[in-house]
């Protein structure tokens, strides 16, 4: 049995994540806003705030000296309504980036020590493949740069931890029909979830440090 941590685990894609993580008797923490209000029919759940350096602090005291097997920093957020590259709601923008860029960095940061205390330890980071720099699409421009700037996160964190046995993965959830993706979108929650969940299940230091999509697909950064 692993401990699993997952961010932002209170709906859509990280629920799903951990409802598929204890179906198979796994140990799973779910960290998120509003805690109070989050169905705990399963695992442990814990508040967390990735954008709150202080609420990241509080969540790896409350874990200290508890070795975590796999950290998924999923949560994150769309950005601003306005996002054009020639109208940009500016503050939003750096909302964006301080979300899915600083805080899954934060989380997996603070949650080093934890990671250390494993044997062959994961961490990964839910990014799109709307911030690969092979594509050349706009809109929603906040967004996209924050997931082409995590991926290099990714990239560094996989660079700097391979000697330390830990593997790093930057995660394409498909199009999901969530409250994020809308009910238009290509594919239900739970086939994302279980695609993620076996692209982690194979992932190791030969393959650290690389973008994959939830169907297994390596893609271009």
């Amino acid at each position: 049995m692993a401990t699993i941590l997952i961010t932002g685990a209170n709906r859509g894609i990280g629920l799903e994540l951990a409802k598929h993580y204890a179906a198979q008797g796994h140990d799973v923490i779910r960290a998120m806003r509003g805690v109070d209000r989050a169905e705990r029919l399963f695992g442990t759940t814990v508040a967390l705030d990735v954008t709150d350096a202080d609420s990241v602090a509080k969540l790896a005291a409350g874990l200290e000296g508890r070795a975590i097997d796999l950290v998924i920093a999923n949560a994150g957020v769309i950005g601003p309504a306005q996002q054009s590259s020639t109208q940009m709601d500016f503050p939003g923008f750096l909302d964006t980036l301080d979300a899915n860029v600083l805080g899954p960095l934060r989380v997996i940061q603070a949650l080093l020590p934890n990671l250390r205390a494993a044997d062959g330890a994961k961490a990964a980071v839910v990014s799109s493949r709307m911030g690969s720099m092979a594509l050349t699409n706009s809109g929603s421009v906040a967004y996209r740069a924050s997931k082409a700037a995590v991926n290099k996160v990714v990239q560094c964190l996989a660079t700097d931890l391979a000697s330390e046995g830990i593997a790093v993965a930057s995660l394409h959830p498909g199009w999901v029909r969530t409250d994020m993706g809308g009910a238009g979108a290509d594919i239900d929650v739970s086939t994302s979830a279980s695609g993620i969940k076996a692209v982690l299940d194979g992932l190791s230091l030969g393959t650290t440090g690389r973008f994959w999509a939830y169907n297994g697909e390596e893609l271009a950064w």
